[in-house]
C-alpha cells in the first residue's frame, strides 16, 4: 500500500466485515422465537469434516416455537441431532427419520441473563478485532512516515481519521449490543 486512501478503504472494509460478523453471531442468539438463523453457527460432523448445518439439510420454521431440519442424507441425521444437542443453545431435537424437529422452549429468566452475557462476550471479541484493525492501519501510516512518503502533520491527521473510524465502529457495536440485550430480555 502506498497511499492513505488505500489504507483507509481497506480499514473501513475490514471494520464493516467485523460488524457483519457480529450481526451474524447475534442472529444465532435466540430471543424466544424460532428463526432459521438460530442454527447458522451450528457445525455438523459430516463426511469427516465440520460442515454448516445448512449444507446438510433444509432448515424451516413450521411455527413460532418450532424449527425443523430436513436432512438430505439419512446417514447424517444422527450427526445433525448430536450437533444440535451439543450446541450451547439449549435445544432438545426430536428425530423422525430424516426430519428433525426442534421445539424452542420459552426462555427462563436465568437463560435470558446467560444469553445477554454471551452477547456481551461476542461484542467484546469484535471490539478487540476492531482495535486490531486500527493497530494494523496505524502501523501502515507509520511505515509511510518512516519511508518519508508523508509528513508528520499528515501522519497525525491520518491517525485521527483512523481513530474516528474505530470510534464509529465501536459505537455501532455498542448500539447493536444494546438492541440485542433489549430483544433478549423482552418477555
Amino acid at each position: 500500500m502506498t497511499d492513505f486512501e488505500t489504507i483507509k478503504t481497506d480499514t473501513t472494509e475490514r471494520m464493516n466485515k467485523t460488524l457483519e460478523s457480529l450481526s451474524g453471531e447475534f442472529g444465532g442468539l435466540r430471543a424466544g422465537r424460532a428463526h432459521a438463523s438460530l442454527l447458522d453457527n451450528i457445525m455438523v460432523e459430516a463426511y469427516g469434516s465440520p460442515t454448516p448445518i445448512a449444507q446438510v439439510g433444509t432448515i424451516s420454521v413450521p411455527d413460532a416455537r418450532t424449527l425443523s431440519v430436513s436432512v438430505w442424507d439419512r446417514g447424517l441425521a444422527k450427526a445433525v441431532e448430536k450437533a444440535l444437542r451439543e450446541s450451547d443453545l439449549g435445544l432438545n431435537p426430536v428425530s423422525d427419520g430424516q426430519l428433525i424437529r426442534i421445539p424452542i422452549p420459552p426462555l427462563s429468566e436465568e437463560r435470558r441473563k446467560e444469553l445477554v452475557k454471551i452477547a456481551g462476550k461476542y461484542a467484546e471479541q469484535n471490539k478487540v478485532a476492531i482495535r486490531n484493525i486500527r493497530r494494523d492501519a496505524l502501523d501502515e501510516v507509520k511505515k509511510l512516515k518512516k519511508d518519508n512518503l508523508i509528513s508528520e502533520d499528515e501522519e497525525k491527521r491520518y491517525g485521527n481519521e483512523i481513530q474516528k473510524l474505530t470510534d464509529d465502529s465501536i459505537k455501532k457495536i455498542d448500539e447493536m449490543l444494546s438492541k440485542k440485550e433489549k430483544d433478549i430480555l423482552q418477555v
